[in-house]
């Protein structure tokens, strides 16, 4: 489905500092002069974000594991076809707070549904649509969790209230995927300071933009 553009996404457990490094990621591609689109999963177009109210509000904690991973698909589609599609047919440079492999670590693995079965689902709702590259933030699930607990402007969502053992799982599902995908997902050290991050992040994505 997608064509000309470059399609970049980004990954790690909760708290590991993704969205900070990627608005600079984002300002700098800027500052050259790159057409670039900065979204995130779920979310990004309207209907997604309604969807993504629903998946993380703490009041849905009966939600079934396969309600959850079908939720996540059908934001997915939406973007996809809505803003993400579009941007790459026109040739931008798309950065994206997480994707597919969100899905596979957390619903396939950590919830037990199994990373092939997640994404047969997934595969339904993006066709043929891969991220280019993805870097992995890797931090441990109690370090990300403590950066949660430390920082009063962050809403607490339903994934963060989750025990330390699935947070666990999830980083053990990312894992999984960095062995199965390693010539797409790059892993970079998040628990370095911000600026050591960014700096490390804008060496493994910049060789992509020659």
């Amino acid at each position: 489905m997608k064509q000309n553009g470059l399609f970049i996404t980004f990954e790690g457990p909760e708290g590991a500092g993704k969205t900070t490094v990627i608005s600079k990621l984002y300002d700098r591609l800027k500052a050259e002069n790159k057409e670039v689109v900065l979204t995130r999963e779920p979310g990004g177009i309207q209907i997604a974000e309604k969807i993504r109210t629903v998946i993380l509000d703490t009041d849905n904690i009966e939600m079934d594991a396969k309600t959850e991973a079908l939720l996540y698909a059908a934001a997915r589609r939406q973007h996809l076809v809505e803003k993400v599609i579009p941007a790459l047919n026109s040739g931008s440079i798309v950065l994206c707070d997480r994707f597919i492999d969100s899905s596979l670590a957390y619903q396939g693995y950590a919830r037990g549904l199994g990373i092939d079965e997640v994404l047969q689902i997934n595969q339904f709702a993006i066709e043929n649509t891969m991220p280019d590259l993805t870097v992995f933030f890797d931090i441990s699930p109690a370090e990300g969790l403590l950066r949660i607990a430390r920082n009063n402007e962050r809403e607490m969502n339903r994934l963060d209230k989750e025990n330390i053992s699935f947070h666990e799982k999830v980083y053990e599902g990312y894992h999984e995927l960095i062995q199965r995908y390693p010539n797409r997902i790059i892993k970079t050290d998040a628990r370095l300071p911000e600026k050591d991050v960014i700096e490390n992040v804008w060496r493994i994505v910049r060789p992509r933009l020659m």
